[in-house]
């Protein structure tokens, strides 16, 4: 464990630190105002830290900082050793997509536009970046008979000058030839800067070019001229209306949206330029650290903005939060952008309706990125081995069960088991308990009952034929419950008073900080962050707090509507569980209309009025 620097040899300025660990490497860089004052939060008493922090601590073997003039220069300073060392306890990429760009080459004598991906090289305008390479392959091909600029490789470009003869392209007026001299150079940088304009969002100029154009050949009488003019405009048209308008033409901002967990953020960012949606991109950041929403916006912006993006940085960042020190990151942006820049968070109108269908592509990502994790067999079958090994289990857990309570104020007490069979959720296995034997709110009582009665129907089907096994007669080779170390009391009770201690694994999954617990062993078991294995469980855990809270929504909802309806003349208890059975649910049956409730031959007319009354408080 790293030692505390002697008293005073911290200095009082602003900078960046760096904890090493025992081999000198860089485990955390961190910045800060005061490096005293930040540097003696980590001295704390360990158990007053957060339980990651504390490990990092834990951990290093050493602390060395870098003394710089002001905060900004602290977060420059910062982001550059993130990229050199990549730190095992800073937030980091999970993913590295690399999205495609549409690049202008302007370092060539005759630039080219072309889709590119990955490291960005000096002297390239670049555009984007877009969500599909495809989408901006067919924009470019539209708007190539516009801005007739040539799309060949530069080897082809000079084979067909030595031949003195242009290829396809020219003939099809998709390129101006300027491998033959058919246009002066001035001219074709023009184009080039028209090209980029309207990329850049400003479409109007090029719209009034092309339909005075059409009017000139129109007047001179030059009807094919014309015609094919029409059909650019028209093509230019189309371009246009892929880019998304959603602000004021004058109006050029970013919008970051952010979906996270314990373990990961998924961050989506669209790009508006003049109004339009030119570019968007997004990615995972794995958050080794507990971080709070403020500081999960500060490291996406750093990812974002510590480089120079394709687009430059924006006059304004629309997000879900503002970033932890948000006078330092308008600091920095505008330091780097040369200009002041605004960070907001949208509150109401379009941009906040904008800021929410982005929140809404975060969260999509983040469950793609799941379930792309989850439906993957090497990923299950590495995930189950890695929790035999952290586990200390005798086997890899091909059955694991979960459980988890719900309630609400002690009242609609129930219970889930969900299952995992290979890693996939086995739905056809997940059971509900509805609590009996509990009163009050007592979460340790209810987990006693429901294992309790699951076990034991285990015992009770065991010796039986299979053909006369009953629901519960598959033992989990692990059984998790959702909780920390009094939740894991109990299931081990229950499991040594049933005898099947040495049968069955048990573990806990605390849900704050993701920590694992194992019989007889005081502190959590090191299961690796980012592993597939600490994935499986907290998807399984999630699963079950879903299905017992659906299942407690059920109940309540149903109890509420029958005690709604207990004083409906003619409709006794029988009527009133019919009713629910025969539409499915409560919600499709306070949505039933009259007719609905007047077609069913065993309620009597005026019985069906009443209800129909009572639930939508007016006749029909």
């Amino acid at each position: 464990m790293v030692e505390r620097p002697p008293a005073g040899s911290i200095p009082d300025t602003p900078g960046s630190y760096q904890f090493k660990d025992a081999h000198g490497r860089v485990i955390y860089v961190g910045k800060a105002k005061s490096l005293r004052q930040r540097l003696s939060n980590y001295f704390a008493d360990p158990r007053t830290l957060p339980v990651r922090t504390a490990q990092m601590v834990r951990t290093a073997e050493s602390v060395e900082w870098i003394q710089v003039r002001n905060e900004v220069e602290a977060l420059m300073l910062e982001y550059s050793l993130i990229k050199q060392h990549r730190p095992r306890f800073n937030v980091r990429l999970v993913d590295d997509k690399s999205y495609p760009f549409l690049a202008v080459t302007l370092a060539d004598q005759w630039p080219r536009p072309m889709v590119v991906r990955g490291r960005k090289r000096k002297g390239n305008r670049y555009f984007g970046p877009y969500a599909h390479a495809y989408a901006i392959r067919d924009t470019l091909d539209e708007l190539l008979r516009t801005f007739p600029l040539r799309t060949c490789s530069d080897a082809k470009f000079r084979r067909h000058e030595r031949l003195g003869k242009p290829c396809l392209l020219f003939h099809i007026e998709k390129c101006s030839g300027p491998c033959v001299g058919e246009v002066p150079a001035e001219r074709y940088a023009e184009l080039v800067e028209e090209f980029m304009q309207f990329l850049d969002g400003d479409t109007e100029p090029v719209l009034q070019r092309l339909e005075a154009e059409m009017r000139s050949a129109a007047e001179n009488m030059e009807f094919e001229h014309a015609a094919r003019v029409r059909d650019r405009l028209a093509t230019v048209r189309r371009a246009i209306e892929r880019q998304q308008m959603v602000a004021d033409t004058n109006e050029s901002f970013d919008v970051i949206g952010i979906e996270e967990d314990e373990l990961e953020a998924s961050v989506q960012v669209f790009l508006v330029r003049r109004g339009r949606v030119v570019g968007r991109s997004g990615f995972l950041l794995d958050k080794v650290l507990d971080l709070s929403p403020a500081e999960t916006v500060s490291a996406a912006m750093e990812h974002l903005y510590g480089d120079e993006p394709a687009m430059g940085w924006p006059k304004m960042v629309l997000m879900p939060t503002l970033p932890d020190d948000p006078d330092l990151y308008r600091a920095w942006l505008a330091e780097m952008r040369g200009t002041n820049v605004e960070l907001r968070v949208p509150r109401r109108g379009p941009k906040r309706q904008l800021a929410d269908t982005v929140h809404q592509n975060a969260a999509e990502a983040l469950t793609r990125h799941r379930l792309r994790r989850a439906s993957d067999h090497n990923t299950r079958a590495r995930a189950l081995n890695e929790l035999e090994t952290a586990l200390e289990l005798p086997d890899a857990p091909l059955r694991i069960e979960c459980y988890d309570m719900s309630h609400l104020q002690g009242t609609d007490y129930v219970g889930s088991m969900v299952v995992l069979e290979d890693g996939l959720p086995r739905k056809s296995e997940y059971r509900k308990f509805r609590i009996k034997g509990v009163e009050g709110n007592d979460d340790f009582a209810a987990m006693r009952e429901v294992l309790h009665r699951r076990l034991s129907a285990y015992l009770a089907d065991r010796d039986l034929p299979a053909a006369e096994r009953g629901k519960f007669s598959y033992p989990p080779q692990l059984l998790l419950v959702d909780g920390g170390k009094g939740q894991l009391g109990v299931a081990t009770g229950v499991l040594e008073e049933l005898g099947l201690t040495e049968e069955i694994p048990v573990a806990s999954l605390a849900k704050r900080f993701e920590q694992v617990y194992l019989p007889g062993r005081p502190d959590p078991v090191e299961v690796p962050r980012g592993s597939e294995a600490l994935f499986m469980l907290q998807r399984i855990r999630d699963e079950s707090h879903r299905f017992a809270i659906s299942y407690h929504r059920q109940l309540r909802g149903k109890r509420m509507l029958l005690s709604e309806l207990d004083d409906v003349t003619g409709l006794g208890p029988r009527r009133r569980e019919r009713l629910i059975e025969h539409f499915g649910s409560v919600p499709k049956l306070r949505s039933a209309a009259l007719e609905d409730l007047l077609a069913l031959s065993w309620l009597p007319s005026d019985v069906a009025e009443a209800v129909h009354e009572r639930l939508h408080g007016t006749s029909s």
